[in-house]
């Protein structure tokens, strides 16, 4: 599976689903048949950089930051506004970032964004 989501184009890997298809269908049938069906959202996935992809598909850190998120809501009982809410969650979030618990490959993956996403992404 490494194979497909790292090659470095979709042609490529398309090719690594077939040869996922061939060395394991007896074993793991379903699996060759759900990506064909998703491929038209997986292409768009091939446009970023393998840096921003790892990024996209390594889970434990959106899921480590949720928990920062959610711990940092938790002590409040409430917000008298929506702005107190979001500003709560960019603090947590800027925390987040200085205390040095960043993704390994963070810093490889802003600086394409901030090559992609010049105006949107500020570094």
């Amino acid at each position: 599976m490494r194979r497909i989501y790292g090659a470095a184009t979709a042609d490529m890997a398309a090719v690594e689903l077939d040869g996922f298809e061939e060395k394991w269908v007896g074993k793991y049938a379903s699996i060759a048949p759900a990506w064909r069906r998703a491929w038209t959202e997986v292409i768009p996935f091939f446009a970023f950089d393998p840096a921003i992809r790892k990024i996209i598909y390594t889970t434990n850190a959106i899921e480590s930051l949720n928990r920062v998120i959610r711990k940092s809501i938790k002590t409040r009982g409430s917000f008298p506004t929506d702005d107190a809410a979001t500003k709560l969650i960019y603090l947590a979030i800027r925390s987040f970032e200085k205390d040095g618990r960043n993704v390994r490959e963070w810093f490889t993956a802003r600086n394409q964004f901030v090559i992609m996403f010049g105006e949107r992404f500020a570094a």
